[in-house]
């Protein structure tokens, strides 16, 4: 996801975001131990996702209070 999709989602869809971008995080960490995924950047870009998700999470959280 691109920064500017991520910022004009409201707080409970982040949240729910980060817990699919998680499950999925750990999907593809598991598959990646057994047999090598076809594209093992796509573990990279999640974590980075993830990161993406939790800094605007926590942006928007201090703006709201």
């Amino acid at each position: 996801m691109k920064l500017t999709e991520i910022k004009e989602l409201s707080i409970a869809d982040i949240q729910e975001k980060i817990g699919l971008e998680s499950t999925s995080l750990i999907q593809m960490e598991l598959t990646h131990t057994t047999s090598p995924l076809e594209n093992p950047m796509k573990i990279r870009q999640t974590r980075r996702t993830i990161a993406r998700l939790k800094t605007i999470l926590s942006q928007k959280q201090q703006i709201e209070k």
